[in-house]
């Protein structure tokens, strides 16, 4: 495996790792954290795609700046985290149900070629 591939696969699983915290973690500050590791796992796409500026603007603008200020206004207000109380699951229903759907869309628009495409649209 080359070193580009092996890469692209770690900075891949920081980005959906981070995006998973993101929406499932109960603290406010660990999510902004998390959101911090996703845009630098971005960051390391980038520059795998050879795109230096973007991957800089990236750290600077939105992990430098966007994210500090999540974490003040965060720190702030005092945001607890949310309670155990509350009851997740139909958030939780809804979305495997919106991924199940657009996964099976995936797969029926798979069978169609480019061809069959332009010839319905």
């Amino acid at each position: 495996m080359r070193v580009e591939m092996f890469t692209f696969l770690i900075a891949g699983a920081i980005v959906l790792g981070g995006a998973l915290g993101v929406v499932a973690l109960r603290n406010p500050v660990h999510n902004a954290l998390s959101l911090v590791a996703t845009l630098f796992g971005v960051a390391v796409l980038f520059v795998i795609q050879e795109a230096y500026f973007l991957a800089a603007i990236q750290v600077i603008v939105y992990a430098g700046a966007i994210v500090i200020l999540f974490l003040f206004v965060i720190m702030l207000l005092n945001i607890e985290a949310v309670p155990r109380e509350w009851k997740r699951w139909p958030a939780w229903l809804v979305a495997g149900g919106i991924t199940a759907f657009m996964g099976a869309e995936l797969v029926r628009l798979r069978a169609y070629s480019p061809e069959r495409l332009a010839r319905e649209f």
